[in-house]
C-alpha cells in the first residue's frame, strides 16, 4: 500500500533527501504550499512533514482519516496542536539538536555584531566615511551581565560559548532550577530582575501565551539605556511597536533580530534603523545542519508508517 506524505513546499524542506530516506516504503509525496491546510485535507496523507507557517489544528486532525504522524521540520513545534494529535492517537516528532550550535553560534555573533556596532561601522566604511569614534558610546563586552532567557539546550551552548569572556550569567527560565544553572555558572533571578541586571539579553523561549510580548514596553523601560536584546526564539515574544519606540527614545542601545513577528517583516519600522541588525530566521542554517534535519525528520515518518516508535516524540509543555 502506497503511503501518502505531505511535504510543506519549501526550500526548508529536501524532497529528494525525504525520499531517499523513506526508500523502504512504497510511498508518494504531495508538495503542499506553506500554510495550505486545505491542500493537505485534500491529500488526507498518511504522514505530515511541516514547515514552521503551516498549523496543525484539532480542527485540521478531524478532517484527516488516515494521519499516522505530524513531524515538524525543525525544532520548536508551537504550530502544532499537540495535545489534539495525542487525543488521536497521532505522535507529534521535530528534530531537536539539529542545529544547537548554528543557533547558538549565531546568537552570539548577533550579540558581538550589535554590541560592537559592526554593521554600522561597515556601512561607514563603505560610504566612504571612516571614523572610529561612534554617535552611540557603548561598554566593553568583557566581564559584562548576559541574561539568558529560557535556559535550554541552545542557551547552554550560548553560555559554554561566552566562558572565556568572564561574563556574569543570570537566567530567566521557571523550568529550570538552580541546580542545572550552577553546572554554567549562571543564577536564576526573576525576569524583572534579569532586565534590570543585564548588560544584553539573548532570548530562546517558545511563543506561548506565557511568552507572547513579554518583552513590551515596561520591560524595555527596566533595562539599561546600553542593553541590546537578541531574539533567536520567537518574534512574537518581543512587541515590535515597543522595540522600536524604545531604540528610537533611546531606552535601549540596540537589537539583534533573526526571528519577527511577521516573515519576512517588509515594511517593519525596524528596517529603518541601523542599531537593528536582522537577519532572515536564518540561524538554523549550515548545510549540515540542513542535510541532519531532512534525515533526522525523514527516518521518524519512516519508523511510524512501519508501525515503530519515533525517536522524538514531542510532549506538550511550557516553556
Amino acid at each position: 500500500m502506497t503511503k501518502t506524505i505531505a511535504v510543506s513546499n519549501t526550500p526548508f524542506i529536501k524532497e529528494d533527501v525525504v525520499s531517499e530516506q523513506l526508500s523502504a516504503i512504497d510511498h508518494e509525496l504531495v508538495p503542499i504550499e506553506t500554510g495550505d491546510t486545505d491542500g493537505i485535507v485534500e491529500a488526507d496523507p498518511n504522514a505530515v512533514i511541516l514547515d514552521v507557517n503551516t498549523g496543525v489544528t484539532a480542527e485540521l486532525v478531524a478532517q484527516l482519516d488516515n494521519l499516522e504522524i505530524v513531524a515538524r521540520a525543525g525544532t520548536g513545534f508551537d504550530n502544532v496542536d499537540v495535545e489534539a494529535c495525542q487525543d488521536a492517537g497521532i505522535p507529534v516528532v521535530n528534530v531537536p539538536g539539529y542545529s544547537t550550535n548554528e543557533v547558538s553560534t549565531h546568537a552570539f555573533s548577533l550579540l558581538l555584531a550589535c554590541r560592537r556596532t559592526l554593521v554600522e561601522y561597515d556601512r561607514d566604511v563603505k560610504a566612504e566615511e571612516w571614523n572610529w569614534m561612534p554617535n552611540r558610546t557603548f561598554p566593553r563586552f568583557y566581564g559584562s551581565t548576559l541574561g539568558i532567557v529560557s535556559f535550554g539546550t541552545i542557551a547552554r551552548r550560548i553560555a559554554e560559548l561566552t566562558a572565556g569572556f568572564d561574563l556574569d550569567l543570570v537566567v530567566y527560565d521557571p523550568y529550570v532550577d538552580q541546580e542545572v544553572a550552577d553546572e554554567y555558572d549562571a543564577e536564576i533571578v526573576e525576569f524583572d530582575e534579569l532586565l534590570e541586571r543585564s548588560d544584553a539579553v539573548t532570548i530562546h523561549a517558545p511563543l506561548t501565551d506565557e511568552t507572547h510580548h513579554m518583552f513590551d514596553a515596561e520591560a524595555f523601560e527596566t533595562m539599561a539605556d546600553h542593553a541590546i536584546v537578541v531574539n533567536v526564539g520567537r518574534g512574537g515574544i518581543i512587541d515590535e511597536d515597543a522595540l522600536y519606540d524604545a531604540l528610537v527614545e533611546r531606552e535601549i542601545f540596540g537589537a539583534g533580530l533573526d526571528v519577527m513577528e511577521e516573515e519576512p517583516p517588509f515594511g517593519s519600522k525596524l528596517l529603518e534603523r541601523d542599531d537593528v541588525v536582522l537577519t532572515p530566521h536564518a540561524a538554523w542554517y549550515s548545510a549540515d545542519s540542513h542535510q541532519d534535519l531532512n534525515e533526522t525528520v525523514s527516518n521518524d515518518v519512516l519508523r511510524a508508517l512501519q508501525g515503530e516508535d519515533p525517536e522524538n516524540t514531542v510532549e506538550p509543555k511550557g516553556w
